[in-house]
């Protein structure tokens, strides 16, 4: 895709986050665009960062390590957060930069980010994947052990839970869509009843559903499509 499509692209997902906010009542300062770039090019990613793009989400860790180097090298130095399923033998890769990552699914991968956050002397900021859809092909915590897993997670050092994340059935199906948001924002006020916290960040809604995410209170909403075109495979 055109790289001045790009910036048009990010400008006008910008224009109708803000619209959509103020539509709900909500500050649209309180919601972060994740400009999802897995398998974009790094000229991509320059044009949507030269847009306003700050923070960028990646699925894959080899691929994310690489576009880090190449960036930091243009003296591009946005947030980086990971967004996809992460084996716990990749972390280390990761650890040394990464600021948010939103698939923790279990015990066994959050103690080993903060055993590599540690190494690096630092915090890493993570959300917990809940399954709100049931679908067996979709990672996450299961919704009646959340509580448990964050509980757990809270005394792991070196890591800092900040909230939840889920992915959304992929329908027209806003009844659907909207049912699983607001499964993910009750779980959370669960988690911050039972454990006396005040965690307030809901990953929630991609390209096609991000408008009913903001409307049940997403604060980040992650936006590949609509941003750079179709996914890029021949890289």
């Amino acid at each position: 895709m055109n790289n001045e499509i790009i910036k048009q692209n990010f400008l006008n997902i910008k224009s109708i986050i803000e619209q959509t906010s103020k539509k709900f009542s909500k500050n649209p300062e309180d919601i972060k665009i994740i400009a999802v770039s897995k398998t974009h090019r790094i000229d991509a990613i320059s044009a949507a960062y030269s847009a306003g793009a700050r923070i960028f989400g990646e699925n894959y860790v080899q691929e994310l390590v690489e576009k880090q180097s190449q960036l930091s090298e243009k003296g591009i130095l946005p947030e980086w957060h990971f967004i996809g399923h992460l084996q716990t033998n990749k972390v280390k890769y990761i650890a040394p930069f990464i600021s948010l990552i939103h698939s923790v699914d279990s015990e066994k991968l959050a103690s080993e980010i903060a055993r590599q956050a540690e190494k690096h002397n630092r915090t890493i900021d993570i959300l917990l994947q809940i399954n709100t859809s049931g679908e067996i092909s979709k990672f996450g915590c299961e919704p009646d052990e959340a509580v448990s897993l964050a509980e757990k997670v809270l005394g792991l050092p070196n890591i800092k839970l900040k909230g939840l994340m889920t992915i959304g059935t992929f329908s027209n199906n806003g009844t659907v869509i909207r049912k699983e948001f607001r499964l993910l924002k009750s779980i959370l006020e669960e988690i911050n009843n039972k454990l006396g916290l005040n965690l307030a960040e809901l990953s929630m809604g991609m390209s096609h559903d991000y408008e009913i995410a903001i409307e049940e209170g997403s604060t980040m909403v992650r936006i590949g499509t609509a941003i750079f075109g179709e996914r890029y495979y021949n890289r």
